[in-house]
């Protein structure tokens, strides 16, 4: 079975989850025995071309330094489509010559194929634009290649996913990892909700990360519940260097935050709660490593509460200095207002850190070794960090079973139950 794959992030080059997402999901699917043509928006140049096939010169290397899955990686192709974007006017237009090539073999439009555009593949000013022009060269690379099914990650590339379907005849799987309620509340985007449900409606069927995200996709899309399966997630084992809890050269405990700062992540509650705990215990730090738009607002706040001196902004942290923070903590906090899985809790507990979740995120539905709050409950998310602190005993515990719980979470699980999707949605 071969699957052509949309992302909009691939490791190294990550933001945050859904590129790490991708990654594992990626690696378990080959060990099922599936094939992966894995498209970005935009390659770097620094990816390591002795450990992939290059089949074209559209394609370009992908970075592995994860020398336990090298064998595997001969079976996937990483495809840059910013070296050959054809700038259209309208989508029509792009079919009408899409289809002339393949019946006629050759193009009338060679003069305009001369013409190339540059993806940035961040999440910039132009991003609605990106997203269009990436679901018209999804086009051309479904026209050249031969899969079995599609799967489109995230709102960003269902309109890929879609032209890809339009062009080839093959089904269409959407992976939703996060819904535009998750990441705005009741604030929402209307033109990325109105691309989320259309690539719902269009998909043959719908992998959901949680029972939390499948029940808003039903609820508030519209979807029809026979379409949505649900998938957790699961935690890379690491082949990085480990780190020494005494590598963290401060005295204090470390209660870290990582992820973005963004309304999703609940990072005010972060705050608010670090304030409570610190009117206790004066030996703790308080680390926010990520960043966002909420940034300097709780930078005013940390100073408004006059907690400076125990709390540290990192800023964005790449992988290695995320095995570094987690090596330091005592303490891993992930308030989610609406979190659809939340991958950092299980990266977390793979380092030996006691974890303190909010109800209202997936992972909380597969994990029993953390400490599950309301993320609006300030009094009871500070009362579980000053427990994990100061009780030596029940740390311990959660440390112990925690580890060997996430142990279990495997990507190759994982992938197996997205081949059954494939399966089912090639056999209707």
């Amino acid at each position: 079975m071969k699957v052509l794959m949309f992302g909009w992030e691939f490791p190294p080059h990550i933001t945050g989850g859904l590129g790490t997402a991708c990654f594992g999901l990626t690696k378990g699917l080959l060990h099922q025995g599936v094939q992966v043509i894995f498209v970005v928006p935009k390659a770097y140049g620094d990816e390591n071309q002795q450990a992939v096939r290059l089949l074209s010169a559209s394609e370009v290397p992908v970075d592995i330094r994860d020398t336990l899955y090298k064998d595997h990686w001969e079976d996937i192709s990483y495809i840059e489509v910013g070296s050959n974007l054809i700038p259209y006017n309208t989508p029509e237009q792009f079919y009408d010559i899409i289809n002339y090539t393949r019946e006629t073999g050759k193009s009338e439009y060679d003069s305009i194929f001369s013409k190339y555009y540059q993806f940035s593949g961040k999440y910039g000013q132009n991003l609605m634009e990106e997203v269009q022009r990436y679901a018209l060269v999804a086009s051309t690379i479904a026209l050249q290649n031969t899969f079995d099914v599609i799967h489109a990650h995230d709102w960003l590339t269902y309109p890929a996913g879609i032209a890809a379907k339009k062009i080839s005849g093959k089904p269409l799987i959407i992976h939703v990892h996060a819904t535009e309620f998750d990441r705005s509340g009741e604030n929402i985007n209307q033109n990325v909700y109105d691309i989320e449900r259309l690539g719902m409606e269009k998909a043959d069927l719908i992998i959901a990360v949680s029972n939390l995200t499948r029940n808003i996709i039903i609820e508030r899309y519209g979807i029809d519940p026979d379409k949505v399966h649900v998938v957790h997630n699961a935690v890379e084992p690491t082949t990085r260097p480990g780190y020494t809890y005494e590598e963290k050269y401060v005295k204090e405990k470390i209660v870290t935050f990582l992820g973005r700062v963004t309304f999703q992540k609940g990072p005010d509650y972060f705050v608010e709660a670090a304030y409570k705990v610190l009117q206790k215990d004066k030996n703790v730090r308080f680390v926010m490593a990520g960043s966002g738009d909420m940034l300097n607002r709780m930078i005013r706040r940390v100073a408004e509460l006059r907690i400076s001196k125990n709390f540290h902004f990192t800023g964005f942290l790449d992988a290695e200095n995320v095995d570094r923070m987690f090596a330091m903590s005592d303490v891993y906090v992930m308030p989610s207002v609406s979190e659809p899985f939340g991958i950092s809790p299980l990266e977390a507990m793979r380092s030996n850190v006691p974890v303190v979740i909010s109800k209202q995120s997936g992972v909380s539905e597969v994990l029993k070794y953390a400490l599950k709050i309301d993320f609006w409950d300030i009094d009871a998310m500070a009362d579980a960090i000053y427990g994990l602190l100061h009780y030596d005993a029940l740390s311990k515990m959660f440390i112990h079973h925690g580890k060997a719980e996430v142990d279990n979470m495997k990507w190759d699980a994982a992938a197996g139950m997205v081949k059954d999707v494939y399966l089912k949605a090639i056999q209707n």
